[in-house]
């Protein structure tokens, strides 16, 4: 993907989903795939995702739900909603919940690689920007001393 590998993790039921993202991005990446809530919370704990491409409709808890959770505790990972039950409700929530973006299903591995590449450079972007920013307060008071 770029000059240091994307830690990204797909959270989806469909074992044939999973497979097919993975193969869509393995060798660019580092990825990752699990079906539920307790197994993407398990693998964020020990090795947090750059970007998370997030299904809707999970067993046991909802998308929704799982968004509002992992941006709660892992705010700094982008996630890409990726739904085969697209509803402007769930957009705009998923938007406001802090969803990088918003994917109805079936994708294509051209977009599957276009929105993992775009979430994993504003994440960088934003990260370099807060770095930046931490230092500006300091460098700019030596200058006026």
């Amino acid at each position: 993907m770029n000059t240091q590998q994307a830690r990204i993790l797909i959270v989806d039921d469909e074992e044939v989903v999973r497979r097919s993202f993975m193969r869509i991005l393995e060798g660019n990446c580092k990825v990752q795939a699990v079906w539920n809530w307790a197994q993407m919370a398990e693998a964020m704990q020990q090795d947090p995702a750059d970007v998370v491409l997030l299904d809707l409709r999970m067993p046991e808890m909802d998308g929704i739900t799982v968004l509002r959770a992992l941006k709660q505790r892992w705010p700094e990972s982008e996630v890409i909603v990726i739904t085969g039950y697209p509803t402007l409700d769930t957009a705009k929530q998923a938007v406001s919940l802090g969803a990088y973006d918003y994917l109805s299903k079936p994708v294509n591995p051209e977009q599957v690689i276009h929105a993992s590449n775009a979430a994993w450079l504003h994440k960088r972007w934003a990260l370099h920007r807060d770095r930046g920013a931490a230092r500006a307060p300091t460098d700019f008071s030596r200058t006026t001393s």
